[in-house]
């Protein structure tokens, strides 16, 4: 095993068969904090938006929180509850995608795609930049380093699930779950706090807030409902993050549909519970937070400014703080714990990104390399292109969430949008086929849940792209028009291709004469077999070809080509200026024009070597004319390998790991050298 095999292994694990692909699913337990920690996580800053878009008409706005809280929770049972339909009709885990595309049509599933990937790459962004804002906090060594600090994240989180589905999830499981924990304890301290009467005050609540410009008046009507509208739009990004449950269904154990259903439901009370506490715990303890660059609209009660080196600390952090005042472990838990299911939201999109990948590189809307599974079995290639994508943002907007989350949300809710719509086209289609009465009552409830999730998804698109799409949500829709295009390209280059190699009657005729050409460096070994197996072929003519660039090479040659009594004709060709590659492509080129009906065989002698650093010293020149000769119309290849000592290294390599025993194997009798279980002396 080479080093290159080496270092895969001790990063990636060892290779699993395709047989034991059932080993990687995920029960419940795992495929929650899998599938969920993205919607989990954004309670560590949906409630920090709402708060901020609040703050623009002044604290008094702050009385509104929870009943924006409350819409946005609304929203998402009502999308949770679709999507509980989508699991069970559509289980082969194409989620919005493949819902689209049957119901709706291609260009509609196209659309999906072009939405989902987008946000997929955004949530690894937003969620990173995130979590290394949060490490730049608590260690001043990575401040001004956070971009720097991200992309090494990601690097770390793309080799984590490089290893597999299921190890990385069973890796980040706990994370979730104390984080869980962290918050919902919070939480029941802090609500226990408020019915007894001892509820603290947070350390912003003796601030004032300044208004914003343009909202220093008495608000009309317009504006408040403009004002509640942007709150509801920044809370709703805690819906991210729903539909990769349906996206990952073919993930989960069997029974699949009714346990990613289950999932979602636990994803649905977790997620609003902690989201609406939050929002009340933050309202109740007098938090005041403004927009980071508003920061000098934040004043002392007696109307001083703040330190210009004021840190504005999260909702959560703040709330902690608070409530845990007397038990100083418990901030550091919640707060440590947040930062890091910021950093482990993105592995929602490491696993949904993939699956979707592959599908759509079914269907040839991506490079088919995206539906390769790799030696751990995950798409490898989905994973990598993934976390290029996320670095790329990141380095872009220097990772800074508060830049990115305005990038945030289109993508998802065009997706549900249309992921609804095809839902009640799915329905209404099986209604129509439908006679049994409790059948139809069921799908009639469903294509009802849909369309109230199809209504409630619509506003919020409709509210989103109204209030933030000059803030930068156009940089979305741009870059799903990119997507969308680019897409379409592929699948029309493939179709293209397909077309063109569709065998018919014309490519079973023979060709009328092979013109055989053996390429001659030297008269050594390799030359000789290749052509003594270019004259077992019996073409119809045969000739070896020399480039002569230096001529006491080409009369040493020639000399020693008539010692030899070569019955081959040698053909030499003049090159004035050096070139190898050049006279040899335009010769074959001329044989072929003089016979357009024949073809041009042109066997290349190559070194074969055991080690990587001699594949450096050899064969340049053979590479470099092939990639020449394999543009030329009716030109064929041949390499004749001939195997140096060296090369015995890497069959001892490959033997050695043939023979390398594996977990199992004195099981199933496959040890080298081992009885099966048939064999009458094994026992002997």
């Amino acid at each position: 095993m080479g080093v290159g095999d080496v270092s895969k292994r001790i990063l990636l694990g060892r290779k699993l068969r395709s047989s034991q692909l059932g080993e990687t699913l995920l029960p419940k337990r795992v495929a929650l904090p899998v599938f969920a920690s993205d919607a989990l996580s954004s309670v560590a800053y949906a409630p920090d938006e709402v708060f901020i878009m609040l703050s623009l008409a002044g604290a008094s706005a702050y009385a509104f929180s929870w009943k924006v809280g409350i819409a946005v929770a609304v929203v998402m049972f009502a999308v949770i509850a679709s999507y509980r339909q989508t699991v069970y009709a559509y289980p082969s885990g194409g989620g919005d995608y493949e819902v689209a595309k049957v119901n709706l049509g291609r260009t509609a599933g196209v659309t999906v795609a072009s939405a989902l990937l987008m946000d997929y790459v955004l949530t690894v962004a937003v969620s990173i930049s995130a979590g290394a804002q949060y490490a730049a906090a608590a260690l001043p060594f990575l401040s001004g380093h956070e971009a720097t600090f991200a992309a090494g994240l990601v690097v770390a989180l793309a080799a984590m699930n490089l290893r597999g589905i299921r190890e990385s999830g069973t890796l980040f499981a706990f994370p979730t779950y104390f984080f869980m924990f962290g918050i919902l304890g919070m939480c029941l301290v802090g609500l226990f706090q408020l019915l007894t009467g001892n509820l603290p005050v947070v350390e912003s609540a003796e601030f004032v807030i300044e208004k914003a410009p343009g909202y220093d008046d008495e608000l009309t009507t317009v504006a408040l409902i403009f004002l509640l509208a942007r709150a509801f739009s920044s809370g709703c990004a805690a819906l991210t993050g729903v539909e990769a449950v349906s996206n990952g269904v073919p993930a989960f154990r069997k029974p699949k549909s009714r346990n990613a259903a289950t999932t979602l439901l636990m994803l649905a009370m977790i997620a609003i519970t902690m989201m609406l506490s939050v929002i009340v715990l933050a309202r109740e303890m007098g938090l005041r937070m403004v927009d980071p660059h508003e920061l000098e609209r934040l004043r002392r009660a007696d109307g001083s400014a703040l330190p210009a080196d004021y840190d504005q600390h999260t909702v959560i952090s703040q709330i902690a703080e608070a409530v845990f005042q007397d038990f100083p472990p418990g901030f550091y838990f919640v707060v440590s714990m947040t930062g890091i299911i910021l950093v482990l939201a993105a592995n929602t999109a490491f696993n949904g990104f993939p699956v979707l990948g592959s599908i759509l590189a079914k269907d040839g809307l991506a490079p088919r390399a995206f539906g390769s599974r790799g030696d751990r079995l995950a798409y490898s290639n989905g994973i990598v292109f993934l976390a290029a994508m996320a670095i790329a943002l990141i380095w872009i907007f220097d990772a800074q969430p508060t830049r990115l989350i305005q990038l945030y949300i289109v993508g998802v809710f065009v997706s549900f949008n249309l992921s609804q719509l095809g839902m009640i086209r799915h329905w209404t289609r099986e209604l129509s086929g439908t006679t049994d009465t409790l059948e139809r009552a069921r799908m009639q409830r469903s294509r009802l849940i849909n369309t109230i999730g199809l209504a409630f998804t619509a506003v919020v698109l409709v509210v989103v792209l109204v209030t933030k799409f000059l803030a930068g949500a156009w940089i979305t829709v741009l870059a799903m028009i990119v997507f969308f295009l680019v897409m379409q390209a592929i699948r029309k280059h493939y179709d293209l291709v397909e077309a063109e190699l569709a065998g018919d009657d014309q490519d079973k005729v023979l060709p009328t004469r092979v013109h055989a050409i053996v390429l001659v460096s030297k008269l050594h070994k390799p030359t000789l077999r290749a052509l003594a197996f270019a004259k077992a072929t019996r073409p119809n003519a045969l000739e070896a070809v020399y480039v002569a660039a230096d001529q006491e090479a080409t009369d040493r040659l020639l000399d020693e080509w008539d010692e030899r009594r070569i019955d081959v004709p040698l053909k030499v060709l003049h090159s004035p200026y050096r070139e190898l590659v050049r006279p040899i492509v335009e010769y074959a080129a001329e044989i072929r024009r003089a016979n357009p009906r024949g073809v041009v065989a042109v066997y290349i002698p190559e070194y074969v070597v055991g080690r990587w650093w001699e594949q450096l010293l050899h064969n340049q020149t053979a590479l470099r004319l092939k990639g020449r000769l394999l543009f030329t119309p009716g030109v064929m290849v041949i390499s004749v390998p001939y195997q140096l000592r060296s090369s015995a290294y890497a069959i001892e390599r490959e033997a050695r790991v043939e023979t390398r025993a594996r977990p199992g194997d004195v099981r199933r009798g496959t040890l080298p050298g081992a009885r099966g279980p048939d064999d009458p002396r094994r026992f002997d």
